[in-house]
């Protein structure tokens, strides 16, 4: 959500600004712009829409070595040119680029306005600019540092002003922010995908800090100005990996990347030899973890339908009380934290504005914090306790995959991890680990078949509802194929528990209605036939997604989609990938901008 880049050096900034905004639209976005310095004077040029209608209107001959860019995600005020960032003061002196809200805007908007000052947009952020520029005295950084100490709310921005050429200052409260370091030059960036083509060696600003960047310089205060000693640290992935290798849509390289990414974050961590998982992040808690209590998990969107088939694992495997909690509702309860309560915080960007806030929460209440993110160096890694990587490379699709597979397995291990040193036996977590080993394997064999899902899809896309029914473990995959299909195909569509289905949904059934129906083999096979028997009884059509070799299940479907067999706290990995063809075909048959849909963000980092 929003992007930021920014270049001081000795080379022209205007292309790397354009290139890192280009590397950051699929963080969602609907303006963008850049300001450069030029001599004593700021060049700002920004636009309402995609990145092409901005660059359409810039002198590409731009030779200034310092300037900022963004992508704006409409807040406060449409997506407007006006509305757009960067945004300057009245003097036109300085810039702002920001990610972020700040809460009491109207507050400071009126007192500025009594000062004389005049606004020109609806943001938020022009508020910052103006504010920064009633205390700026000829030393920039004082000036931000004064602002911000008057400011509440969330930011990540990056300021320039034109009578110091050759500086850069940063901030962060809430929002990520990396420094590229180069020779002679640094990168600013809210994303590392907007600098990876140019350095992979990064400082990560912490909250409540304050960067002074030139290009030979790099200096990291507090908001009380006490210095703040920082290592550089090497970016994990490459530039390759953000590039789209051939496929049509980021989407669809990411689904086909499971079977290698699950390898990846499956390496080293599982001991076929002796029957273990070793999880070296979570060495230091282990004997705090698995005298654990009770166990909270918490997440938003597809993170939260991983920790749902967490708290079945957890659960089965572990046999501990476990609750998941919708991150943003957590944060504003009075949640009851005992003594010996865990909580694991589930997040691909691990920036997550939510699900960091409710770490926050039950970190302050004692609880023992950990995080299942994927984004190393992020936030949620830095101030959990411990936690495991999901190492599944860099999602840029807007509609997770790979990232909820990868979830879904850290949070596997992690049951076994645990059960094996409570109750679980020997015998039983060499089953469970074998069946998690073979997985990869077995995804690329569902994936050897994708041309099914289409086929499926292309019947069915010009229905505006369907439905998604599982039971037991598959009831969160369930969840989790109605919301790929919604936000990125704009059909509606419900997930739910398979008995639920008839107290009040049932009612939506008619002719031809769309309804997918997780039947795998498992502990509840007969009462998932008699719901798609209900459903068949009044007209719907059925799509399953069943478990090969499972020749009854024709009989009640009118297509079927065969996983391979494994044991049912598995399934998940296994039959959501048909579900997330299904949605990516059925958004390129209606003409969707799939790895960018409307109004969503990949990394939601404001409330």
């Amino acid at each position: 959500m929003c992007g930021i880049i920014g270049y001081v050096g000795n080379r022209p900034a205007l292309p790397i600004l354009v290139e890192g905004l280009r590397r950051l639209e699929y963080r969602g976005y609907d303006s963008a712009g850049v300001a450069l310095i030029d001599q004593e004077n700021l060049c700002v040029t920004k636009s309402a829409g995609r990145l092409s209608a901005l660059e359409q209107v810039l002198d590409h001959s731009m030779p200034q070595t310092t300037g900022i860019g963004h992508t704006r995600w409409a807040t406060h005020g449409p997506p407007t040119d006006v509305n757009a960032h960067p945004h300057t003061d009245t003097s036109g002196k300085i810039a702002v680029i920001h990610n972020g809200i700040i809460e009491n805007d109207r507050a400071l908007r009126t007192y500025l306005q009594r000062q004389g000052v005049t606004f020109k947009s609806e943001t938020d952020t022009e508020v910052l600019a103006q504010l920064i520029a009633m205390f700026y005295e000829g030393d920039l950084e004082k000036a931000v540092r004064k602002a911000l100490r008057e400011v509440s709310g969330t930011y990540g921005i990056g300021v320039l002003c034109a009578d110091e050429p050759n500086v850069i200052v940063a901030a962060r409260k809430g929002s990520p922010l990396i420094i590229g370091v180069g020779k002679g030059e640094h990168l600013l960036a809210s994303d590392a995908a907007a600098i990876l083509a140019h350095t992979t060696q990064v400082i990560y600003v912490g909250d409540g800090e304050i960067a002074h960047i030139t290009p030979d310089e790099l200096r990291l205060t507090t908001l009380d100005a006490i210095p703040v000693a920082k290592d550089v640290q090497q970016i994990e992935w490459s530039l390759e990996q953000i590039e789209l290798a051939g496929y049509d849509h980021f989407m669809l390289k990411e689904i086909f990347e499971q079977p290698e990414v699950l390898e990846n974050c499956l390496r080293g961590r599982l001991d076929q030899n002796e029957n273990a998982i070793r999880l070296g992040g979570l060495v230091d808690c282990t004997k705090k973890l698995t005298g654990a209590k009770r166990i909270i998990l918490t997440g938003c969107g597809t993170a939260w339908h991983a920790a749902l088939v967490g708290e079945y694992l957890f659960e089965e495997l572990v046999r501990i009380p476990t609750e998941v909690e919708y991150a943003s509702e957590f944060r504003y309860r009075n949640p009851v934290i005992d003594e010996g309560t865990a909580l694991i915080a589930v997040s691909q960007s691990g920036e997550t504005a939510d699900t960091h806030a409710a770490l926050i929460e039950a970190k302050q209440r004692g609880a023992l914090t950990l995080g299942a993110v994927n984004v190393v160096g992020s936030t949620i890694a830095r101030e959990t306790d411990a936690g495991v990587y999901l190492h599944v490379g860099p999602e840029i699709g807007v509609a997770s995959t790979k990232a909820f597979t990868g979830q879904v397995a850290v949070l596997a291990m992690i049951a076994c991890f645990l059960g094996r040193r409570k109750h679980l036996s020997p015998c039983a977590a060499a089953e469970f680990i074998a069946a998690l080993a073979a997985i990869p394997k077995q995804i690329k064999r569902i994936l050897d078949t994708a041309e099914e899902a289409r086929k499926v899809a292309q019947i069915y896309t010009d229905r505006e509802n369907w439905l998604y029914l599982g039971r037991g473990y598959n009831y969160p995959v369930a969840l989790e194929g109605a919301l790929k299909l919604k936000e990125i195909s704009y059909i509606h569509a419900e997930g739910l528990p398979a008995a639920e289905m008839k107290h009040g949904p049932i009612a939506l059934i008619q002719e031809g209605m769309p309804v997918v129906v997780i039947a795998t083999a498992g502990r509840q096979y007969d009462k998932i036939i008699n719901n798609m028997m209900q459903v068949r009884s009044r007209g719907g059509s059925i799509i399953a997604i069943a478990t090969e070799g499972d020749r009854e299940i024709a009989k009640q479907a009118d297509h079927v989609l065969y996983v391979p067999d494994t044991i049912e706290p598995l399934q998940p990995l296994l039959t959501v990938i048909p579900l997330q063809l299904i949605a990516y075909h059925a958004a390129v048959i209606r003409g969707c901008n799939v790895d960018k849909p409307r109004n969503l963000a990949k990394s939601v980092t404001v409330e």
